[in-house]
């Protein structure tokens, strides 16, 4: 597990250091003078100035490396391309993790990774970026070794060295918990390890309330949904709810996260590999987790609460089947057409609690809903949709701003609610045309729990974005942070 140090000085980020990254785009790194570059040490300047010299950053960035003569062993370069397209993050952010993937730095030893930024609003994206590379589940065997330890310090053009704020040390924490949780399996993570782990989370956090509604309690508090999904799991499904309230808080926003802790698709059993990946499917509630805790400890002035819908849909005697009907927390009725759509199910519950019940005024979903979201927008961005279109604005600057980057879908619930069409109850719970934005009906699935309330409404769909490279990315957890400070 690589620990993280935010040294204020050049000195101090290389004193001891045997590897170290630097980080900048084509232009800087290629430029006769620049104060970042000009900061560090001779001959570790002309190391970096002789491995650009021989590189392109291409669209993605690039890196090389060598050894070095002065202090620091081995000099790395990572080239970030001087423009993106309109659609990504300004700064960069996935050239960032992925030069610093290619470099392995952080990995052992005593690693440093210097900024060099164009624009000091890109710090918190870049920071993140690097974090998502540095991952803290291990389940190799083998004695434990020391540690390896990494320290991060950013540049701006002009030389001057950014302090790294408290409150982007928590979104870091924040981010690489929720991929940890992600990471670990799900026998160690079910829905009460995930109780277990989010509470030792929050621990001693001033303002912070916690309770948990499990088992049959579920279905006296008419969660029908969470209860119908993890009833035959050894493990009882449970509603989590963690609330942050400060004196002269302005407005309510809750934040609701699906944690299937794992998904075998249930009687509509995942087949050819489909369940391989599945302990991932709690991505949204671990993203959940991790804004919370950064938005509580930078104490800000908003209510917050989240909503964590637990459950492991399994296999058993008391499996919810196809053509059970399920009573959701909505009071409509769902005929369940495909076990394997159960996340709007416990999403279902999730909203409609925090809106009738917590009576928040503004609610953000967040899941590894659909397979469907990567055809829509693809691995790195999560698919958006909204019922309200300032607040779809705000994710999407939210996204730009921290690297975890959405892109809108439809929402046109005349288009879509008809795909739910059940001749026994009031919907099904799958759709009948999968070749009619299956991510956006998805969303409208939660949404219509949300009729005859004044919420506003966002959904996040991170199926594809949650993981990078068969690991655990942390994905949401600034996102969310972001989009609520951003209201």
């Amino acid at each position: 597990m690589t620990t993280l140090r935010y040294p204020r000085t050049i000195d101090s980020l290389l004193r001891g250091t045997d590897h170290l990254l630097v980080v900048g785009s084509e232009a800087t790194l290629k430029a006769k003078r620049n104060a970042g570059l000009s900061a560090l040490p001779k001959e570790i300047r002309a190391c970096c100035k002789d491995l650009a010299s021989d590189l392109s950053a291409g669209r993605r960035g690039n890196a090389a490396g060598s050894l070095c003569a002065g202090s620091v062993r081995k000099v790395a370069i990572g080239m970030l391309p001087d423009r993106v397209s309109r659609h990504n993050s300004p700064s960069r952010a996935e050239a960032v993790r992925s030069v610093m993937a290619r470099s392995n730095t952080g990995k052992k030893g005593k690693g440093a990774v210097l900024l060099l930024l164009d624009d000091p609003a890109h710090q918190e994206a870049a920071t993140l970026a690097l974090a998502r590379n540095l991952h803290l589940f291990n389940g190799r065997s083998g004695a434990k070794k020391k540690s390896p330890s990494l320290g991060i310090l950013a540049i701006d053009r002009k030389g001057k060295v950014l302090t790294t704020s408290r409150y982007l040390q928590q979104a870091v924490v924040s981010l690489r918990d929720a991929a940890r949780m992600v990471d670990t399996p799900p026998t160690e993570l079910d829905p009460a390890g995930f109780q277990k782990d989010a509470w030792r989370l929050v621990r001693g956090m001033p303002g912070v309330t916690k309770r948990a509604i499990i088992g049959d309690k579920l279905l006296e508090a008419g969660l029908g949904g969470i209860h119908g999904v993890g009833r035959c799991a050894l493990s009882p499904p449970r509603l989590l709810i963690l609330s942050y309230k400060p004196r002269n808080a302005k407005g309510h926003v809750a934040l609701v996260g699906k944690g299937v802790t794992y998904d075998t698709g249930g009687l509509s059993l995942k087949v050819g590999g489909g369940m391989v990946g599945m302990k991932g499917d709690m991505g949204g509630a671990a993203a959940v987790l991790g804004a919370f805790r950064t938005l509580a400890s930078s104490g800000i002035k908003k209510r917050v609460s989240a909503l964590l819908c637990m459950a492991e849909n399994a296999i058993g005697p008391d499996a919810f089947k196809n053509d059970d009907i399920l009573d959701l927390h909505s009071g409509l009725r769902v005929e369940i057409n495909n076990t394997d759509a159960e996340g709007r199910l416990v999403l279902a519950d999730g909203v409609s609690y925090a809106a009738r019940i917590l009576k928040a005024d503004t609610i953000i979903d967040a899941a590894t809903l659909t397979g469907a979201q990567l055809v829509a927008t693809g691995r790195l961005h999560a698919g958006l949709v909204s019922d309200d279109e300032d607040l779809e604005n705000i994710l999407v600057q939210a996204g730009r701003h921290t690297g975890e980057l959405v892109h809108p879908l439809p929402y046109a619930p005349e288009f879509h609610r008809k795909e739910f069409v059940s001749t026994v109850a009031d919907m099904r719970n799958s759709v009948k045309d999968r070749m009619n934005a299956q991510s956006s009906c998805a969303g409208e699935f939660i949404r219509w729990q949300l009729d005859g309330t004044k919420a506003r409404w966002a959904h996040v769909d991170l199926a594809g974005p949650a993981m990078i490279a068969g690991r655990g990315s942390g994905f949401g957890a600034a996102l969310l942070a972001e989009a609520v400070r951003g209201l």
